[in-house]
């Protein structure tokens, strides 16, 4: 199942941190990055026991990340959310609850992300622009309740595993196959995933590659009812 969903990955668009330019084209790049942006990106937050290492260990390598939170967690840890605001870290929502959306059923499911929205808003003052659906278990009512919140569903092309165990070395392998414009899973509360920044980043710089934001261009590569193409731009 994790497999499949890896590739039915929402295409993004990876930036350096600017809005994604009307414009943009594949070979406008950072001098820094000049095979362009990767995302990386940790879900379930925040975790008391790991955000700040984590949020260390990405500023130290001077990369920033996306950080889908659980609503629940955000509430129980509002500083921590603050403190990976105040990192540069962009935010996005993973439901109040981390339920299975299309097995728990409408009403319940909107509300799992609109309250998700309402309690990030209010602890950060911006509303999140980004959705990760737990276990990236999707439908096409799922996708419409996304829709209607312009929330941008972001899946990924590369699975780090952590959430099965998978040490350090074999998290650091996995991004290694990170290409430009892909996204890479990780998890907020993975030691492992906390221990492997610093190779992550080093061996993504070594690539050409830098880390970057996550964003969307139409192209002609179908996904459900639209169609997204990975573009990575400087700022």
């Amino acid at each position: 199942m994790m497999r499949r969903l890896a590739a039915l990955t929402a295409a993004a668009a990876l930036v350096a941190g600017a809005p994604l330019p009307a414009n943009a084209t594949t070979d406008n790049h950072h001098p820094k990055c000049p095979n362009g942006y990767v995302g990386l990106t940790y879900d379930d937050g925040p975790t008391p026991e790991t955000t700040a290492a984590l949020l260390q260990a990405l500023r130290a390598a001077h990369a920033r990340a996306t950080f889908f939170d659980i609503g629940n967690n955000a509430l129980a840890h509002p500083e921590l959310v603050r403190a990976q605001q105040r990192a540069g870290m962009w935010i996005g929502n993973h439901t109040m609850s981390h339920p299975n959306l299309p097995e728990l059923g409408e009403p319940a499911a909107f509300q799992e992300i609109a309250d998700t929205q309402k309690v990030l808003h209010k602890i950060t003052g911006e509303r999140p622009r980004l959705f990760r659906e737990p276990f990236g278990a999707v439908s096409d009512q799922v996708r419409a309740d996304v829709a209607r919140l312009h929330l941008l569903e972001v899946l990924w092309t590369v699975d780090s595993r952590d959430w099965a165990g998978a040490t350090t070395d074999e998290i650091v392998a996995a991004a290694a196959t990170l290409q430009p414009g892909g996204i890479i899973l990780m998890h907020d509360w993975a030691q492992a995933s906390v221990d492997a920044v610093p190779r992550i980043v080093s061996d993504l710089r070594a690539r050409g590659l830098c880390p970057g934001k996550i964003a969307f261009t139409p192209k002609d590569v179908p996904y459900g009812d639209t169609v997204f193409h990975a573009v990575a731009v400087a700022p």
